[in-house]
């Protein structure tokens, strides 16, 4: 009796639970189906409710482009857009290739308040062969390939699974695994969405204002710079001169720049964080709205100077572009002969007695000024200096480079050493006076072996506390161990310079 009964109690308690697990999971199904739509939801809230929207140079109606001579590029693009409501992704196509992304600045500058950007990208993976066949691992390929029949060639269309593209394709054919460039070329139904044909933004948008939108975006880019070049065309008698100052502008940001207005900015720029970088760029951006006058205009910016082309131009990628910066006529300019002695005793420890040769340095001095001509901050550039021969004809003499020169202030163009000037060193006595006195004489000779005078300047290290006994020549003082000699030679002439010091250690 207790057995039956046992085992009815057993199948009630067994059709309870089995009752209990039914709702649990009831319960479990609805809360998941819960989830699952509360996740898709949550899905759909993210998602941008507007289709891709495209822009590229087609929409583009300003382009500032101001280039620093540290081979970095501030970008000022300004494009008018229709754009839709709400949320919606925007790629901003023809973008520098070497753009900056921390430095983008997008904002819209007629409702800058009513269209914001949620999140952006750059996207740099570039559409090519290489990049376009890995993109394809798992997907069907078809394999093109040209095979000879009766003298006449055929194509082949083979269907293909590309399995890996590691170091080579590997593919599978029907039931085989091929290895190698199996076809001459391949045919892919589409572009995959992760590849651009070039560099593009791709930015999350939220729109809550108008449809029509002027919108500006800003960045810093790299591998533009320019530098500055200049050609002195001295006359023959050595008086005058011409000055042509060119900029060159270097571009190799991976796009070309159309109808820019340009800005050249010149100064040593300290690159540090971040935040200095965006500073320099709003700064720059400000600038950029101001007018400026044919050819380049020329400002103070900060500790630099910023010069305005005053008209529009395009540089193209993978160009060097030349502009004209200045032309000045009948510039003023002196040559000079310099000799600059040395810092120890003129001893010939090779041939004791005879004197040491110092090289006769040439120059072509000028003045940075308005009345002659020029007047304006110089960038830093290369000097190539020209002169006219006896027949006409211009002559290459040498080239210097010449660091950023502010107005009025003096340029000095090393061109070469003396052909025919020569100069000799030598110490001709020294004396102990006491412990701590003693006497120098020194002689400095000059040959000048042109066919007209010259005027060389000597300039003689003197250490010690020491006064000038004696000199043939007079002297300057040019500093608290140094002195200056100003000598003349004449046409195929010798000149001595001898003086004798007194100096106190």
């Amino acid at each position: 009796m207790k057995i039956p009964g046992n085992s009815a109690k057993c199948r009630w308690f067994g059709l309870i639970s089995i009752v209990a697990l039914l709702a649990a999971v009831a319960i479990l199904h609805t809360v998941a189906r819960g989830n699952k739509v509360y996740a898709s939801q949550e899905k759909e809230a993210a998602r941008p409710t507007a289709a891709d929207q495209t822009t590229s140079l087609n929409d583009q109606t300003d382009l500032n482009v101001t280039v620093y001579n540290s081979n970095i590029a501030l970008i000022r693009d300004v494009r008018n857009l229709a754009l839709p409501s709400g949320t919606f992704r925007l790629k901003f196509m023809d973008i520098a290739a070497t753009v900056n992304p921390a430095t983008v600045h997008f904002r819209s500058l007629n409702e800058p308040d009513k269209l914001g950007v949620i999140e952006q990208n750059y996207e740099y993976d570039l559409l090519e062969p290489a990049k376009l066949l890995h993109k394809y691992v798992g997907k069907e390929v078809t394999l093109v390939r040209s095979y000879q029949e009766n003298g006449t060639t055929k194509r082949e269309e083979i269907k293909a699974t590309l399995l890996s593209d590691n170091n080579g394709p590997v593919w599978k054919i029907g039931n085989d695994i091929v290895t190698g460039m199996y076809a001459e070329s391949y045919r892919f139904p589409e572009v995959p969405a992760n590849l651009y044909e070039r560099p593009t933004l791709l930015m999350s948008l939220e729109n809550s204002g108008a449809r029509k939108q002027q919108v500006e975006a800003s960045y810093l880019a790299n591998n533009l710079s320019w530098n500055a070049d200049y050609v002195l065309t001295v006359a023959r008698d050595d008086k005058n001169a011409d000055l042509d100052g060119w900029v060159t502008v270097v571009n190799n940001s991976g796009t070309a720049f159309h109808n820019a207005r340009l800005q050249l900015v010149a100064g040593e720029l300290n690159r540090v964080p971040s935040e200095s970088r965006i500073r320099a760029m709003d700064e720059a951006r400000a600038l950029s709205a101001k007018a400026a006058a044919p050819q380049f205009q020329q400002e103070a910016f900060s500790e630099y100077h910023l010069y305005s082309l005053g008209r529009k131009t395009s540089v193209e990628d993978k160009e060097n572009k030349q502009i004209s910066l200045l032309q000045g006529s009948g510039v003023p300019v002196e040559k000079i002969f310099m000799v600059n002695g040395q810092s120890y005793y003129y001893r010939n420890q090779q041939n004791p007695g005879a004197p040491l040769k110092d090289p006769v340095m040439v120059y072509y001095k000028f003045k940075n000024e308005e009345k002659a001509g020029l007047g304006i901050p110089l960038p830093a550039g290369n000097v190539r200096v020209y002169q006219k021969d006896s027949k006409g004809g211009i002559l290459f003499a040498g080239e210097d480079r010449i660091d950023h020169t502010p107005k009025d202030e003096n340029v000095n163009i090393h061109i070469g050493n003396a052909f025919d000037v020569v100069a000799e060193h030598k110490q001709t006595d020294y004396k102990r006076i006491d412990t701590h006195t003693w006497e120098m004489e020194f002689e400095v000779t000059l040959r000048n072996h042109k066919d007209a005078p010259v005027t060389v300047q000597v300039n003689e290290p003197i250490g010690g506390d020491w006064d000038m006994l004696y000199s043939s020549y007079k002297y300057t003082k040019t500093a608290a161990f140094a002195a200056q000699f100003i000598v003349p030679v004449a046409k195929d002439g010798t000149s001595v310079l001898k003086y004798r010091i007194r100096a106190k250690w």
